[in-house]
């Protein structure tokens, strides 16, 4: 059983020709991305939930008395879901939480917000480069967060282009050094509220920026897909690349308002 682990965990990890092409892909586009005036980088990645309570999570804090905190979670949990876009060049951040599930729309629900705050200071730019990782919500197959990005698109008048991390990769999309800051940063606090949660996060400073934050309150459904014609529909606006199909995916809009 342990030698079939160690085997498992070596194949999934193991460099791949493929993997080199995929992040050969990844280098080149953000570099042509980054060049472009027109164009903005951003990176997009949701984070482990948060469980809301009196729970101890291994961090630091400074005080004249010890924080306590429960050492275990065998309550009943109230919990948050966050998602976030990082613009990696300037450093400026916008956070997103849900108490519901992670779906494909809770993502996309998330961009509509962030262009809406930052639309006017980005009237230039005419593409949309996006760094992500395979997750189950926003992959290349994922035919519902396809979907509603091909809907961002037509709406905001954006060419959007999707470029994936390899597979098991994910530590090198930028926003997980932000979240990795995040975490780090209110570890040594009770985050017994929602409310709390969400100041904490308004408070953390990357690049000497503070993030913008929201909570989403709309239920989401799990497993919502697109399928017969509408998939088919909506596939033939995909511009996958003939190398790399999965990895990297342009859309362009239908209208422009």
């Amino acid at each position: 059983m342990v030698v079939g682990y160690v085997l498992w965990r070596i194949r999934r990890f193991k460099k791949t020709p493929e993997t080199d092409a995929i992040f050969e892909n990844v280098w080149e586009m953000n570099a042509l991305a980054d060049a472009d005036p027109e164009t903005l980088r951003i990176s997009i990645d949701t984070k482990a939930t948060v469980n809301i309570g009196e729970y101890s999570r291994h961090g630091r804090s400074r005080g004249l008395e010890p924080v306590k905190a429960w050492d275990h979670d065998m309550r009943m949990k109230e919990k948050l879901i966050p998602g976030g876009i990082l613009e990696p060049v300037s450093g400026r951040a916008f956070l997103f939480f849900t108490d519901s599930y992670k779906t494909s729309d809770f993502m996309v629900d998330g961009f509509f917000l962030w262009w809406n705050e930052r639309k006017q200071e980005l009237s230039n730019v005419r593409r949309l480069f996006i760094n992500m990782d395979n997750g189950p919500e926003c992959s290349g197959r994922r035919t519902q967060f396809l979907l509603r990005i091909a809907e961002f698109a037509d709406v905001t008048g954006l060419i959007i282009h999707l470029v994936y991390y390899p597979p098991y990769h994910s530590k090198y999309n930028a926003i997980e050094r932000y979240w990795a800051g995040l975490e780090k940063s209110w570890n040594g606090y009770l985050l017994d509220t929602v409310e709390t949660v969400l100041n904490r996060a308004t408070n953390f400073v990357w690049k000497g920026l503070n993030a913008t934050v929201h909570l989403l309150k709309t239920s989401y459904e799990k497993g919502v897909k697109v399928c017969g014609k509408e998939k088919t529909k909506m596939e033939e606006r995909l511009q996958r690349s003939e190398r790399l199909p999965l990895y990297d995916i342009t859309i362009s809009p239908n209208t422009v308002y």
